[in-house]
């Protein structure tokens, strides 16, 4: 394997989208990895499909099947194994739905299914069986999410979450943006996505002017695991977006045997904070069917938050909580 084989071979992001890894046999391949892991890989797949862009597959170390990039991505045999408290729709998402895309759970603040496509498919993402055919505004039904948000004057802010909405392209982002600024009640837009990590060719200049360029305040809340994450261009893009005015957070969840150590998750913070972005939450994981492999105790969890409590500032402990369906706010663990 040569590092050329991995990289993307183009620059544009629709391009580089297209060229994801799609096959568990070319993944294992291109990392040296035995082919032992292809039977369950490939079962895994079928029932939650592999793609990872190939920008992200060359941070991964070849050779070592524990690369904690490679395992949020990896599709196993464990995946097949669930308890009973793991479910397909763990944070009640579909209970809280009021329109098509339209989920209305805490006060002041609506969420949008934009979109129902990811750049990168977690194995462990919550979202893994939510019915994005049924609960998608975008194929031609923004009209009633969009007179939901305007009849509701306590709505303030409305965060675009998917699948990943910067996988809209820019003339229809462009578009729902101007149909939310044209709502008076509404102070900011936030967006929620990885692609700033996993596919950082989408950060363009016209991206930016976009989300920049409107009457609402934009907040970017983007996902990074893990600091091997946040090399080269995807730390090129988060310091554009930090020198564009766009406010950065970051989101984790706590993952075993990828993040579940005090010494990452410090390095985490500190190499966020570097290129412009805060730790906001570390997730306890959402108990969604078939991720019961990455679930970290609760009584971990609350020892590495005392840890980094100890070791690093304030303004870069993130908070540890979990969301809990009916909760007016996801709950916070004390130490």
């Amino acid at each position: 394997m040569t590092e050329l084989h991995i990289i993307p071979r183009s620059g544009d992001w629709k391009n580089a989208l297209a060229d994801a890894i799609r096959d568990p046999a070319e993944l294992l391949g291109l990392l040296q990895l035995p082919a032992s892991l292809l039977h369950s890989a490939r079962s895994a797949s079928g029932d939650f499909a592999l793609r990872v862009p190939r920008s992200y597959a060359a941070r991964m170390r070849p050779g070592d099947a524990n690369d904690p990039l490679l395992r949020q991505v990896l599709p196993l045999a464990e995946e097949f194994h669930s308890p009973e408290s793991f479910l397909s729709d763990p944070v009640g998402d579909l209970n809280a739905a009021t329109r098509p895309g339209v989920l209305h759970k805490y006060h002041g603040r609506v969420l949008l299914i934009t979109t129902g496509a990811c750049a990168v498919h977690c194995r462990f993402c919550f979202r893994r069986h939510f019915p994005y055919h049924n609960e998608n505004p975008a194929g031609g039904q923004w009209q009633q999410a969009l007179e939901y948000i305007a009849a509701d004057n306590s709505i303030s802010e409305v965060i675009l979450s998917g699948g990943d909405p910067l996988l809209l392209d820019d003339e229809r982002l462009e578009a729902l943006l101007t149909r939310l600024a044209s709502i008076d009640h509404l102070q900011h837009v936030r967006v929620h996505t990885r692609l700033p990590v996993v596919l950082p060719e989408r950060i363009t200049d016209n991206l930016i002017k976009l989300l920049t360029g409107g009457r609402l305040q934009p907040v970017m809340v983007i996902h990074s695991n893990h600091p091997a994450e946040l090399q080269d261009d995807t730390a090129t893009a988060l310091k554009r977006l930090e020198h564009a005015g766009i406010r950065m957070f970051n989101q984790t969840v706590l993952l075993r045997d990828i993040n579940d150590s005090a010494d990452v998750l410090v390095t985490l913070s500190r190499r966020l904070f570097e290129l412009g972005t805060l730790p906001y939450y570390l997730h306890q994981l959402d108990r969604v069917r078939g991720a019961a492999h990455f679930e970290v105790s609760d009584n971990h969890a609350s020892q590495l938050l005392d840890q980094l409590r100890r070791r690093l500032p304030g303004y870069l402990v993130p908070r540890l909580v979990r969301e809990i369906e009916g909760m007016p706010y996801k709950k916070p663990f004390d130490c």
